[in-house]
């Protein structure tokens, strides 16, 4: 996994690299306190993953232009915008393993600097002069709001069906990802089956990416993954590996993990004995197989439709990336 990692950084190297002073320098021209809140959540670790998927996206199909940097840095603006948001909500304290933005400046500051985040994005999406850019980055905001809406409507709530989750995470993430592979095809005047196929690429490793991220959250320590094991499940989040767990229990072990779920302030212990239903109902190999389908698709997607180039295999390698990674 560290090679496929260390793979993919060399190959987009440059391009990282451009995206991140594009990230700093359309943060120069505002408040002091505006750049320092952005800058908090925007530096801290993140992968560039959703403008680095745009820059390739609009490579592969065919863009000749210099303003695929500074385009793509408007879905890591509106990611950040959702962060800082998402932060307050569930009353998280870490963030990438630092303290989250409202536990420094306020809920007040958290939410203006989010908001101002969002209008930048717009204000990005209008200088590509393409109204279907303005309409997909519009869709993208209506659509994260009610995936958390619905998701804040659920909280704690042991029977969230799985349809219920994946249109959940559909809204949350999956929309992100697609619009940022799809501003690209719009941008690039890709023909109508290349925008098609690069936007199911970005759907299907945005819903798989998700499902990982939730598959971590159970998974990994707190060192690696930048927040604290089961923070999902403390904030009241039903995710894949407890819904399908849940839905395979006996009524005894079923019983035992909705005492769990209901307990906010649950043990270390009682965290281990969940995560040993979760083993034992495969809630955990369930959501890696399913995650594992749609990386699938999604390469399918990319393959059947664009020739062999450096760029695919880069966006292939981001597929592989997504399903093995480990934070």
């Amino acid at each position: 996994m560290s090679d496929l990692k260390n793979k993919i950084l060399a190959s987009a190297k440059y391009d990282l690299e451009a995206i991140e002073i594009a990230l700093k320098q359309n943060l120069k021209p505002y408040l002091d306190l505006v750049s320092q809140v952005a800058s908090h959540i925007l530096f801290a670790g993140g992968k560039r993953l959703r403008p680095l998927l745009m820059v390739l996206s609009a490579r592969i199909c065919g863009y000749d232009s210099n303003f695929d940097k500074t385009f793509s840095i408007m879905f890591e603006y509106l990611h950040a915008a959702t962060l800082l948001h998402d932060d307050l909500v569930d009353e998280a304290t870490l963030r990438r393993g630092k303290l989250a933005a409202h536990s420094i400046w306020g809920n007040s500051i958290a939410v203006l600097v989010g908001d101002f985040l969002l209008a930048r994005a717009l204000s990005i999406a209008a200088d590509t002069g393409r109204l279907n850019v303005i309409k997909i980055v519009s869709e993208i905001t209506e659509n994260m709001s009610q995936g958390e809406i619905h998701q804040l409507m659920r909280k704690g709530q042991p029977d969230l069906s799985e349809k219920e989750y994946m249109e959940i995470i559909q809204n949350k993430t999956a929309v992100l990802f697609r619009g940022a592979c799809q501003a690209s095809a719009v941008i690039a005047d890709a023909p109508e089956k290349e925008e098609k196929a690069i936007s199911i690429y970005g759907f299907n490793l945005g819903i798989a990416f998700q499902m990982i991220d939730d598959l971590l959250d159970y998974t990994s320590d707190a060192g690696i993954l930048g927040k604290k094991a089961g923070a999902d499940l403390e904030e009241g989040k039903l995710t894949l590996p407890l819904i399908y767990a849940l839905k395979q229990a006996d009524s005894k072990d079923r019983a035992t993990m909705e005492s769990i779920i209901k307990n906010k302030d649950f043990s270390a212990g009682e965290f281990k004995t969940l995560l040993e239903l979760l083993h034992k109902y495969k809630g955990l190999k369930y959501t890696k197989e399913l995650a594992a389908k749609h990386i699938a698709k999604a390469k399918k997607a990319l393959v059947g439709v664009f020739k062999p180039s450096e760029t695919r295999q880069l966006l292939i390698n981001i597929a592989d990336y997504a399903l093995a990674r480990k934070h």
